[in-house]
């Protein structure tokens, strides 16, 4: 796998900077190593923007509430609108990044992010706060692809490109880890906006710096963009999203399953889209790239890449064909699927963890939310210390079982919350989140690292925008269905105490009934005795539910290593 990367990145990337208008091949001058490294530190600027924003926001919605007098409906609206348009865009705007360059659609989408953060942070009203982050969204669909994409073609060579891979990793996961400490700073030392505002400072080295330091890099032979397919691809994303988001805060009800079903089908008219496109356009590739049916495929060593001069660039059909908005054939790729399914997978069981220990440190532990990102600090640490770390393994051990080692550790941290008794503080769900960030760590670098490897350089975009996608799907339906059913269990589970029951009024009963903030709050409204009661079966219904979804996830994460260690077994080890 790693030299046929090399070979086909490394002509890809000469076609793309040669000299097509003058019909001969010039390949772009050597540039010095320390460029390319110090092109990567402007990238993690946006990787830190789009991470902290994510997870600093949160610590926002009390003080916004307030000076925005925002409802209920219009808080989850702040928060939702950013996601729900983020992930309608991400496949279309990794394509249009292939296209018109990378480079600048991250110029574009920095800058815009900048300015409508600026803008937003002094909105004067909840709707325009909403309208804002819908603003975030759509500029933000063109940062993470723009960023992992661009990374694949400055670092062709696997070995650099894995340690680029594992520092943009750790980039995000800083973020991540900084985010509910710094927001919680500026909410206390300034105003909510400041949060918001924050965005500008941390983009300006990347707009300044940028243009000299970061190689441009397009599909050399992109096709026209397909505007139906752009359209459909939002039909597919923005209700499924919706639909996953109302059920895992409102439980089952029509509309939204209504919205998940109109999604699905859209998905279906929209894949059906896709294959006609690739199936139009295979005859012309085989010209452009010197194939033929049945011969070896495009961009193979076997096959070469197309060079200036070449069909592509002369036959005007070729430049003006229709292409798929999204390559359907990268999923016949049995290294790319398969890593784009970990990534969904180990998502999916994170943020149902992080969902439940969230929960258990404030309601349970008493913690503040500061309080409570700190001590999920050092876990975070571990992340980006065992994305490091790894790189050198896969030198010594193939990259299929360092990803089925990986998360067979992070099955090893569910294994840990599924049987362990929680009621005797948070060091045992502190402890076994340590030992799943270090899975996820090590398991996430190299699969990330095998989908750039696996695509073809001219499609790294739309590589980079399915592997986001991914992440985005994984998290929404880990939020969804492992919260849906720790509610549910914690429903089914609770018995408060008669006493607690005939003190209390049937409204604050009610809410204990269904949340465990509810509970919360009952028990601060009893005396001491009572409240004590209310929160060990409070306790007790939460762990029930905790046990549930956490065997799923440890069934989840043993699965996803059985597949890694099969599936990518044959990737041969780094060189």
């Amino acid at each position: 796998m790693s030299n046929t990367s090399l070979s086909r990145s490394s002509t890809v990337g000469n076609c793309a900077a040669g000299n097509s208008a003058a019909g001969t091949t010039q390949p772009p001058a050597p540039r010095a190593p320390w460029r390319d490294w110090l092109a990567l530190a402007l990238l993690m600027f946006p990787v830190l923007l789009v991470a902290v924003d994510n997870t600093a926001l949160t610590f926002a919605l009390p003080a916004i509430a307030r000076s925005l007098d925002a409802s209920g409906v219009e808080l989850l609206w702040i928060v939702d609108a950013y996601p729900l348009v983020l992930a309608g865009l991400l496949v279309a705007m990794g394509s249009l990044g292939d296209r018109i360059g990378r480079r600048r659609l991250l110029f574009i989408g920095s800058t815009g992010f900048a300015a409508v953060s600026a803008v937003t942070a002094f909105a004067p009203s909840a709707e325009w706060l909403i309208a804002g982050r819908a603003g975030l969204g759509f500029f933000g669909a063109m940062l993470m692809p723009s960023t992992l994409s661009l990374i694949r073609n400055i670092f062709p060579e696997p070995n650099r490109r894995r340690l680029a891979v594992a520092i943009w990793a750790a980039g995000f996961s800083g973020g991540a880890a900084l985010g509910p400490i710094f927001g919680g700073w500026l909410v206390e030392h300034f105003w909510w906006g400041a949060v918001l505002l924050v965005a500008v400072p941390i983009i300006l080295p990347l707009l300044v710096l940028g243009p000299a330091l970061i190689p441009e890099s397009r599909d050399p032979n992109p096709g026209r963009v397909d505007v139906p397919s752009i359209l459909l691809s939002l039909l597919v994303m923005v209700p499924v999203v919706y639909g996953i988001k109302i059920l895992a805060t409102h439980g089952l009800a029509l509309e939204p399953l209504a919205a998940v079903a109109f999604g699905l089908l859209m998905g279906y008219v929209f894949i059906r889209r896709q294959r006609q496109l690739l199936a139009a356009s295979l005859p012309l590739d085989a010209a452009a790239h010197g194939t033929v049916p049945g011969g070896p495929a495009a961009g193979s060593p076997a096959a070469g890449s197309p060079a200036a001069g070449s069909p592509a660039e002369r036959n005007p059909a070729e430049r003006n064909r229709t292409a798929p908005l999204l390559d359907l054939s990268l999923f016949g790729n049995r290294v790319f699927s398969t890593a784009i399914i970990a990534n969904v997978l180990a998502l999916f069981s994170f943020n149902g963890f992080i969902l439940f220990l969230a929960q258990h440190l404030q309601l349970l532990e008493g913690q503040s939310p500061s309080e409570s990102g700190v001590a999920m600090v050092p876990a975070l640490i571990a992340t980006v210390l065992a994305g490091l770390l790894v790189v050198p393994l896969v030198k010594k051990v193939r990259p299929g079982f360092v990803v089925a080692g990986g998360l067979l550790l992070s099955a090893g941290g569910y294994f840990l919350v599924a049987f362990g008794d929680h009621g005797n503080g948070p060091a045992l769900l502190l402890a076994a989140l340590l030992v799943l960030c270090l899975g996820v760590g090590a398991a996430e670098t190299i699969s990330n690292d095998l989908i750039l490897g696996a695509a073809p350089a001219e499609k790294s975009g739309a590589a980079a925008a399915i592997s986001e996608t991914g992440y985005e799907i994984g998290s929404l339906l880990g939020t969804a269905i492992l919260g849906s059913i720790l509610t549910a269990s914690y429903q089914g589970n609770l018995r408060l105490p008669a006493g607690a029951v005939d003190a209390a009024p049937a409204e604050a009963s009610a809410q204990a009934g269904e949340t465990l903030a509810g509970a919360v709050e009952l028990a601060q409204a009893l005396p001491g005795p009572l409240a004590e009661a209310v929160m060990t079966a409070a306790r007790s219904a939460f762990d029930s539910g905790v046990h549930i979804t956490a065997t799923i996830a440890l069934v989840l994460m043993a699965g996803a290593s059985v597949l890694a260690a099969v599936a990518l077994r044959k990737v041969p080890t780094a060189k």
